[in-house]
């Protein structure tokens, strides 16, 4: 299945943060972000600033599991969890587009994180949805629609 690519509009962009700052709060965890599935920072929020968020982002886009799921001959597997000494990383595959990624530590549980997760990912879903409509009603209307390679072309010409 080929995945169209993701276009953002702010009014969605603010939601999904939206999403994220209170996934932080009501799972108790230290970071929340959102990537897409070419390694682009959608949204983070929690202890980032000292945190180079855009190797993060990569790093998740590149661990995510429909790939593994596939080589493993599985279906459906959309989250990945792994712990560490000060830790847990719980991933979760949204709407085959998105990864979102909590880090938290003792603070709170898997239990939890994963309840919240939930609820989260379930507006991540429509919003991904409205997304979705936007790119193709807008599809045809689009600007980059009247480029061609030969206008490409001319802009590196010497």
């Amino acid at each position: 299945m080929v995945v169209p690519q993701l276009a953002m509009y702010e009014e969605e962009l603010n939601q999904i943060q939206n999403v994220v700052d209170r996934l932080i709060k009501d799972a108790n965890a230290k970071t929340v972000f959102i990537v897409d599935n070419n390694g682009q920072l959608i949204a983070a929020s929690g202890d980032v600033d000292n945190l180079d968020t855009t190797s993060l982002a990569s790093l998740t886009a590149g661990a995510e599991t429909s790939g593994m799921a596939k080589q493993l001959k599985e279906n459906n597997v959309a989250t990945q969890s792994g712990e560490g000494e000060e830790g847990t990383l719980y991933m979760q595959l949204v709407s085959c587009r998105i990864i979102l990624a909590v880090n938290f530590d003792s603070r709170t549980s898997l239990g939890l994180v994963r309840l919240r997760v939930r609820k989260a990912c379930e507006e991540l879903n429509h919003i991904s949805e409205v997304l979705l409509k936007k790119a193709q009603e807008t599809g045809a209307d689009s600007p980059l629609t009247e480029i061609t390679d030969e206008d490409i072309d001319n802009m590196f010409r010497d």
